[in-house]
């Protein structure tokens, strides 16, 4: 799907996550637009001549949504229409560093061409250093590497942070969680439009310079010369050589230059030749060849990165939200839950409870992969080293522990830093309270104990990077897990 369509669907999800009471979308405004998407769906597909797809069953069903809440919410309806991030920042910027560059040259005296102009020996060099820097990056593997921080690709992604007023809680709620979403999932995309309008605006920054060059010759005369307080003629001939090699081998037909001209042209040595237009032209040509025309490539390299990253956007349809809503019209493979239990045995009556659990948390097609239980003590490598945590077709690995068990950090804790270390996906924690409820059956204060020790284990989880979905194996369906929030993932939710 494309970026806009993300857009919508990110959207929708963060408001459903976010809206569990229903106050916002009713189970029968969700139904509605999962019928609806589903013919509409199935009509988008007949005219391509193609089976629907999980795609255009989201895109549908976000449209249908995103109507619906307009309808009833005006000021959702503005936020809509005002969409997201700095659009005029993407134009603005080279156009400044156009105006910038023309009046960089202004600096220099302008009757004159410097042998040794400090701004336009500034363009050269500073654009040299950064392709050295580009190279250095592009050679450190699986490294972040720019100079942007959050904040920028936050702004230029999802723009000011300030919501509508007068909008539900639950759908504040949800367009704060979208806008934060949206700023990380969109962040490789807005890092290539950033990278190709930084590269146009240095394009943009020289040109200026070699125009306003140009121009100032049409109307002035210029003297040609150089002076220096550290440098001889032999040491800035030799600097000038190395300078214009490129342009003088490509173009044979600009005229060169000897060390007696050099010398000829300092400032000190009298009065200095008028014959500035061979060093604009050496000028010119070398800019034209070392910053404008290398910028210009890179940002049609990042434009043509941006271009696809926006025509299909990277967007992770195996959450376990999109499972359960692909599972309405049949798309997608089923998914799977791997589940390795720690110091806790299944019976019958758990094992069917699982099912159930992942039948709601991944959709009614979802499967269950129990694992070996892994002894109370024993360390994790050595448990686990007949399972593969990278297995193929794994849609979420979870950890299973009793909630009648108080979390220890050298047994449970080093079990979930050994997951999370070896699972790149990240992994989610499921917690059975059944032996605790059962274990206080009749009990005063159960209820309260319950709370305790599940608030305990949730702090215990974040501590390791984790976070967890409390459940009921035996009646699942005291526990029920909402459409949208699945299990609880730390790099998916």
């Amino acid at each position: 799907m494309n970026e806009q369509v993300a857009r919508r669907v990110v959207l929708v999800r963060a408001i459903e996550s976010a809206d569990t009471d229903h106050q916002v979308l009713s189970e029968d405004d969700r139904k509605y637009a999962s019928r609806s998407a589903r013919e509409l769906a199935a009509w988008q597909a007949a005219d391509s001549k193609a089976p629907a797809t999980q795609e255009h069953f989201l895109e549908q069903r976000s449209d249908q949504i995103i109507k619906r809440l307009a309808e009833r919410t005006p000021a959702f309806a503005t936020f809509q229409r005002r969409g997201l991030g700095l659009p005029g920042f993407w134009a603005a910027l080279p156009l400044l560093a156009l105006f910038a560059g023309a009046l960089l040259d202004r600096i220099a005296d302008p009757h004159r061409v410097d042998l040794l102009s400090a701004p336009l020996l500034f363009i050269i060099g500073w654009n040299l250093l950064v392709y050295l820097i580009l190279l250095i990056w592009a050679v450190i593997p699986g490294r972040k590497t720019g100079w942007a921080g959050q904040g920028l690709l936050r702004r230029l992604s999802v723009g000011k942070a300030a919501l509508p007023r007068k909008l539900p809680g639950a759908l504040a709620t949800g367009m704060t969680n979208f806008m934060t979403e949206w700023a990380l999932l969109s962040e490789p995309l807005t890092r290539a439009r950033l990278s190709r309008t930084v590269h146009l605006s240095a394009a943009a920054f020289a040109l200026g310079a070699v125009l306003s060059l140009y121009a100032r010759g049409l109307l002035t005369q210029y003297v040609a010369g150089w002076e220096s307080t550290f440098l001889d003629a032999t040491q800035v001939h030799t600097l000038l050589s190395w300078l214009f090699t490129p342009v003088l081998f490509l173009f044979p037909f600009l005229q060169g230059f000897s060390l007696a001209d050099i010398e000829s042209l300092r400032f000190s040595a009298g009065t200095p030749a008028t014959g500035g237009e061979r060093w604009v032209h050496l000028y010119g040509a070398t800019i034209l060849l070392l910053v404008v025309l290398p910028r210009l490539l890179l940002a049609a390299f990042a434009g043509w990165r941006a271009r696809r990253l926006a025509r299909r956007f990277p967007l992770e349809l195996e959450h376990p939200y999109f499972r359960r809503l692909a599972d309405s019209i049949g798309a997608g493979t089923p998914a799977v839950l791997r589940v390795l239990p720690y110091s806790f045995t299944l019976d019958e009556a758990r094992d069917r409870g699982l099912w159930t659990v992942a039948a709601m948390a991944l959709g009614a097609q979802a499967r269950v992969l129990l694992r070996p239980t892994v002894p109370y003590g024993e360390e994790p490598k050595e448990a686990l080293r007949d399972t593969s945590l990278e297995e193929a077709g794994v849609t979420v690995t979870a950890a299973l522990f009793s909630l009648a068990a108080t979390p220890e950090k050298e047994n449970h804790g080093a079990f979930l830093d050994y997951l999370a270390r070896n699972t790149k996906r990240g992994i989610a924690v499921l917690l059975d309270e059944s032996s605790l409820t059962e274990r206080g059956a009749g009990q005063a204060g159960l209820d309260a104990r319950v709370n305790e020790r599940i608030a305990l284990w949730r702090q215990f989880c974040s501590f390791h990077g984790t976070a967890a979905t409390v459940v009921n194996l035996v009646d699942p369906s005291r526990r029920p897990i909402e459409l949208g929030a699945g299990l609880a993932l730390p790099e998916l939710r």
